[in-house]
């Protein structure tokens, strides 16, 4: 009996554990709910709803195969171990996971009790990152061959006569309420409408308007939560990519400068988690340690909670956080953006931040969310320090206010010339501190202690030589990589019955 355990791989299609595991017996597949990650602060209420519709949707799939998903609930010890006391376990089959320090160190458990249990579990990698993985050298190109490889074809399954269990509530599990009324729904159905829809219709623009915070929610692919539970893998991703780029007539410049630019965010995806498999406690310490007395620890509470509601008194950025509680998603230079304001503006260490914006996303992927957030933070010692400046950003990203207007309505009264800078309007009075707070920070008196603050240490003579180091175990590898996708990558897209021929 092989028993398939699905983590953050929800799907049958472009599962290698499933595949395999069939073809050496009758397989058992098996979610385990496990009240203590969803207990967990990076946790919410808004991705157990999206895990959950896919979940629903995984068990639907594997009972056209022969057999619906299992779901049980509790640890997944105890689950293996009733497993096997039943006569249901004689091997484990998973994916390699790259999640936060909790399952980290639950996998480290199900290790140990494998080899005391006699069981073995093979687990086979998920998308393009590399666990043991002695040295970036060459990373490139060996993503670039997992992509390549053609998807593997869900099997037939045994039925097996068990009881299926129950999917349960967010209530049952302890989660705070945190409404999302615009989140996106789950389910791989829903990824691949999405992801048809990107390739033949939204995604023309995507590289010209994917930092605007009002058109870019559609101009973008909005692939992420997908990808992140695996709802789709990262592969049916590219390949359909560059089935779409190939297929374009000659002239369709736009789409290809965007397809282009999609495809090296597709790398991007895999470096960065890449960088948690290699060091797990990046989710905790700043991996360049000279900045580890920089900020305070505790964060100033009322600070926090002004940034995390959107109460700051800086229109766009206040915007930001209340389309992220609604929507559950923001774009990638919007993120950036609130990230770096906690981090230089208010001067917070970036956990916390971290962690509220960890449970605001729907997609919220620990190896890119960890990474990104030292790198908007500057603590990484390796990347350019971008404080960016919340009012430039609203004039560059919404100079007409419209996204503003949308998602801080008490600003009603201000004009357009100063909705970006409400302090300066002539009603001000009227507006501020009586429907829309006060600034917490001045932008500028801020930016330009916190420049000096990390230029300090960056100065230090002991600085260079360990941010080599980090570049040297950390760093992408813009060089060597083969060119050699196109073709090959082509002939796969029917696989995921996506209609690709009409992408303009």
């Amino acid at each position: 009996m092989q028993v398939v355990w699905f983590k953050r791989d929800l799907r049958v299609s472009d599962h290698a554990a499933l595949a395999q595991a069939a073809r050496r017996g009758p397989v058992l597949p098996l979610y385990v709910v496990e009240p203590g990650l969803w207990l967990q602060p990076d946790a919410s209420e808004r991705q157990w709803g999206f895990v959950a519709e896919t979940l629903a949707e995984l068990r639907d799939e594997t009972g056209r195969l022969g057999q619906p998903l299992i779901v049980r609930v509790g640890t997944v010890i105890e689950t293996f171990e009733a497993l096997k006391k039943r006569g249901y376990l004689d091997a484990l089959w998973s994916h390699e996971e790259t999640g936060n320090d909790w399952t980290y160190r639950r996998d480290k458990e199900v290790a140990a009790w494998c080899d005391e249990a006699g069981v073995p579990w093979y687990e086979l990698q998920n998308h393009g990152v590399i666990r043991r993985l002695k040295s970036r050298n060459g990373w490139a190109n060996r993503w670039d061959a997992q992509m390549v490889q053609p998807t593997v074809s869900p099997p037939q399954l045994t039925p097996l006569g068990l009881e299926l269990g129950t999917l349960p509530s967010a209530k049952d599990l302890g989660l705070q309420e945190t409404p999302c009324p615009h989140r996106q729904a789950g389910g791989r159905k829903v990824a691949l409408e999405v992801l048809s829809s990107f390739l033949n219709k939204r995604g023309e623009q995507y590289q010209r308007l994917m930092s605007s915070p009002l058109r870019g929610a559609a101009a973008c692919s909005r692939l992420s939560p997908y990808l992140a539970w695996g709802a789709v893998s990262i592969r049916e991703v590219a390949q359909a990519t560059e089935a779409a780029r190939c297929a374009l007539p000659a002239g369709a410049t736009e789409w290809q400068k965007s397809m282009r630019s999609f495809s090296a965010r597709l790398h991007w995806h895999c470096h960065f988690i890449q960088k948690l498999e290699d060091e797990p406690q990046i989710e905790f310490r700043n991996l360049h340690p000279l900045y580890d007395d920089l900020r305070p620890k505790d964060p100033e509470a009322e600070i926090l909670h002004a940034w995390s509601s959107g109460e700051t008194g800086y229109p766009f950025l206040d915007a930001c956080m209340r389309s992220l509680r609604a929507t559950g998603w923001l774009n990638f230079r919007m993120r950036a953006m609130v990230m770096a304001t906690a981090s230089y503006h208010l001067w917070l260490h970036w956990r916390a931040p971290g962690l509220h914006l960890a449970r605001m996303f729907t997609d919220y992927e620990p190896g890119i969310h960890w990474s990104q957030v030292q790198m908007q933070s500057g603590t990484t010692g390796i990347n350019t320090v971008r404080i960016y400046n919340p009012v430039k950003q609203g004039l560059d990203q919404d100079p007409k206010g419209r996204f503003i207007r949308r998602w801080v309505p008490e600003l009603a009264e201000i004009t357009d010339q100063d909705l970006h800078e409400p302090w300066n309007a002539e009603n001000a009075d009227a507006v501020i501190d009586q429907r829309y707070p006060r600034r917490v920070f001045d932008h500028l008196a801020a930016a330009k202690a916190a420049r000096e603050k990390v230029w300090a240490v960056r100065r230090r003579a002991e600085f260079r030589d360990q941010a080599q180091a980090i570049a040297a175990k950390h760093a992408s590898r813009k060089s060597g990589r083969a060119h050699k996708r196109k073709s090959k990558i082509a002939a796969n897209p029917a696989q995921l019955s996506l209609p690709l021929g009409d992408v303009t």
